[in-house]
């Protein structure tokens, strides 16, 4: 699989520009404070679909082949990108199917099911082998939640427009899950010469321990409220984040449902746990961001509101 690189992601950027918004940059004086640094949230909370995914999910459906997209696309995911499939694949026109664990958030599933995509549930464990039987039967593409070089360019793109609206940023911080969305800023930080360092939960610390061993360790099967970064990193993110020598910042369940709440009271915003995990690490590691000018991604606001009571 080819890895892709800072000029895919302007390619994309190009490609999906008339799908996508450009999402806008905000800042809190209550969290600059908090941390000592200069913080510039880009709120992905409020693209199409509720969550980066989209950016990834448009550039590589719209990069499909008449024949590749005849058979309509697939993939499996816990919301987001299966959002971001069913709305791409609504621009193709071409029909697609979501493989969802059971216990995906309702949120989610009913934004899919709005986007007018198939689902078919399954256990977290069984999403691969569901997926692989249905795309044998229906002839249709697969699109990877991550692990594809045209949905990391795409995923990219979110760094690439923050640096074109933030001057001087030091240090770009986003969430990890599978690692498409932490490669293509990767990607970005590396051409403009800036740090990169991503986010996990404690209970889900895969990546972190990928990329302190040197070895790409699998998914611990554990349960977070940060229900999408449940999944193992992927193998292009591996090399990518491994070749540049970036970090990971662990973070807990508690911090990160903290952080949500901090984001609403003091921001207005609505951020889901997965991606309130940067502002989470900005507070609990302020020695890490003092005096730095920061680029921080929301990366979705797909959340249920029960998860904002005490």
């Amino acid at each position: 699989m080819t890895t892709p690189t800072y000029d895919d992601i302007v390619a994309a950027a190009r490609r999906i520009e008339p799908y996508v918004h450009r999402t806008p940059v905000f800042t809190s004086t209550y969290i600059d404070n908090r941390v000592g640094a200069f913080v510039f949230f880009k709120a992905e909370n409020l693209q199409k679909v509720g969550a980066f995914k989209a950016r990834g999910a448009v550039n590589t459906v719209l990069s499909l082949s008449d024949a590749d997209a005849a058979g309509g696309v697939i993939t499996h995911s816990s919301g987001n990108h299966g959002q971001a499939v069913a709305y791409a694949a609504a621009i193709r026109g071409v029909p697609a199917t979501i493989v969802m664990p059971h216990h995906a958030a309702k949120v989610k599933i009913d934004a899919v099911r709005g986007y007018g995509a198939d689902i078919v549930f399954c256990d977290q464990a069984e999403r691969a082998t569901v997926l692989e039987e249905l795309r044998t039967r229906t002839n249709s593409t697969v699109v990877h939640p991550f692990d594809d070089p045209a949905v990391i360019a795409g995923q990219g793109t979110a760094s690439l427009e923050l640096l074109e609206q933030v001057s001087g940023v030091d240090v770009i911080v986003a969430p990890i899950g599978g690692g498409g969305l932490l490669s293509g800023a990767s990607l970005v930080g590396a051409h403009a010469g800036i740090d990169v360092v991503g986010v996990e939960p404690e209970l889900v610390d895969d990546s972190y321990r990928s990329l302190r061993d040197g070895v790409q360790h699998p998914a611990t099967g554990e349960h977070s409220v940060g229900d999408g970064l449940l999944t193992g990193i992927g193998s292009l993110a591996f090399v990518i984040l491994s070749e540049a020598g970036r970090r990971i910042l662990l973070v807990s369940d508690d911090e990160m449902l903290a952080a949500m709440r901090m984001v609403a009271a003091r921001m207005k915003l609505v951020v889901e746990p997965s991606s309130a995990t940067v502002v989470a690490a900005l507070v609990r590691y302020p020695e890490e961001f003092s005096g730095r000018r920061v680029g921080a991604i929301l990366s979705g606001g797909n959340v249920d509101l029960k998860a904002f009571s005490a």
